[in-house]
């Protein structure tokens, strides 16, 4: 075989070793998030369900607001909201569930118990994701909101509290807030203060038995794969990558 054909040959095995191996990297990568942070519960998608996404911008990411129909990709926006409930749709598609995104950039968590009987309680949602805090946190620094980490825990606590007695038969996921330091708009200012929102939200999901996804570890992880910024643009809101790395985990927890 001529040399050049054997080098191209070469360096294709190789790119494509490479590329096998990052692939497989990233599913273990978020096992291991898991396991390293003792993580066990899951929630059980059974027939019939209705999975409503709630939150911020995260969640939000710039869903069509006049599309209130479900499984609509333009109502489900372009972040991990539609990408896990693409992957749900595909794999169960016996199972007839709908499933909704509601979550609105900038809120934080009094702006979502201010319209939670129109966008939650009247969706009357058996598996309800849940992300938030990042703005209770992040705009005490940049809209002088004068919340503290003791208003997330009360307001959040009370308004899951309040969901569970209307619905008492729904399954929370509660994704942990998260920031990817040194990129943009998260720096030193950040820490150690945004570390309790992150614990508060752990500490609400065990005492309620929910399922909880520890996002932050995922994407300290995820850093070993690639920079923070192959992850997330602005330190908060994911790229591409990192929606498709967020749906990945929440599929983790929600199982046919």
């Amino acid at each position: 075989m001529p040399q050049n054909n054997t080098t191209s040959r070469r360096s294709f095995l190789k790119n494509t070793t490479m590329a096998s191996a990052l692939a497989i990297s990233i599913p273990q990568l978020v096992s291991t998030a898991f396991a390293a942070e003792k993580i066990k519960k899951r929630v059980t998608i059974s027939k019939g369900d209705v999975i409503l996404f709630q939150g911020d911008s995260i969640t939000d990411a710039g869903r069509r607001k006049e599309d209130s129909n479900f499984n609509n990709a333009s109502a489900l926006g372009s972040g991990y909201s539609v990408l896990a409930a693409s992957d749900l749709l595909y794999q169960y598609a016996d199972k007839n569930l709908k499933v909704y995104n509601r979550g609105i950039s900038g809120n934080k968590v009094y702006q979502l118990a201010e319209r939670w009987d129109k966008d939650c309680l009247s969706l009357n949602p058996n598996v309800l994701s849940i992300l938030i805090g990042v703005n209770d946190f992040w705009h005490t620094l940049t809209n002088n909101y004068t919340g503290t980490v003791k208003t997330y825990q009360d307001d959040l606590k009370s308004l899951l509290d309040t969901t569970k007695q209307k619905l008492p038969e729904v399954k929370f996921i509660i994704g942990e807030p998260f920031a990817v330091s040194g990129i943009k708009a998260v720096n030193e200012k950040w820490y150690p203060a945004f570390n309790d929102y992150r614990k508060a939200a752990r500490e609400i999901a065990e005492n309620l038995n929910a399922a909880f996804i520890p996002y932050q570890s995922i994407f300290d992880k995820a850093q070993k794969s690639a920079p923070g910024v192959y992850w997330t643009g602005d330190g908060v809101h994911p790229t591409l990558a990192g929606a498709r790395l967020m749906a990945h985990a929440w599929l983790e927890v929600a199982k046919g």
